[in-house]
């Protein structure tokens, strides 16, 4: 985790970070990562969570949680495709899974001092998060991960040439732990986005 959190520092200091985008997002999982908070507690000041938890019992009440360790631990909160409860909790934004990314221009148009991320997998889904007005994408796999062993990463090369052409920061997500990590330090995203090497 400290090298991976060293890492995503690094590209976050020298990307188009942008609207001060946390350097490191914690994508919460109701199966490999069934209760994320003890995973936010030790999150660096500045980092980001993503709820996830998708149709998961008692999301709402994780919400909350992690909303006030966020408060406290002065960590940026984003809730995936539920606005009204990203608004319940007051989170600092949205989060939404590529099929949801039509809605990235709504939500801003609702809640212009959110942030809006999207997940992306081409650079199609680059571009249309981008049209639609995200101020960052989720770009994966970039390696090979457990959650979906079945799609073939991206591998660093052509991770680093999809972020190159995106008009919008992109950050890595897919595999990243902390002997992954040291092989983004040149592709330009602006940060890195992970589960289980955030979690173990």
């Amino acid at each position: 985790m400290r090298t991976l959190a060293k890492v995503a520092l690094a590209l976050n200091s020298s990307a188009r970070a942008g609207r001060g985008l946390p350097p490191v997002l914690l994508l919460t999982d109701a199966e490999r990562l069934p209760d994320p908070r003890p995973v936010a507690l030790r999150l660096a000041p500045g980092s980001g969570i993503v709820l996830r938890h998708y149709g998961a019992s008692g999301r709402a009440t994780l919400a909350r949680d992690l909303a006030a360790i966020a408060a406290e631990r002065g960590l940026t909160l984003l809730v995936a495709e539920d606005a009204a409860l990203a608004r319940a909790v007051g989170a600092d934004g949205l989060h939404l899974p590529e099929r949801a990314i039509r809605a990235i221009a709504p939500a801003i148009t609702r809640r212009p001092d959110w942030l809006v991320t999207a997940a992306a997998h081409s650079p199609a889904a680059l571009s249309a998060a981008a049209r639609r007005g995200a101020h960052a994408a989720l770009l994966s796999p970039v390696f090979a991960t457990r959650s979906h062993p079945w799609v073939p990463p991206l591998g660093p090369a052509r991770f680093a040439a999809m972020v190159r052409q995106a008009a919008i920061p992109v950050y890595a997500l897919g595999g990243i732990d902390d002997r992954t990590a040291p092989r983004l330090k040149a592709t330009g995203a602006v940060g890195i986005a992970a589960i289980g090497g955030l979690a173990g």
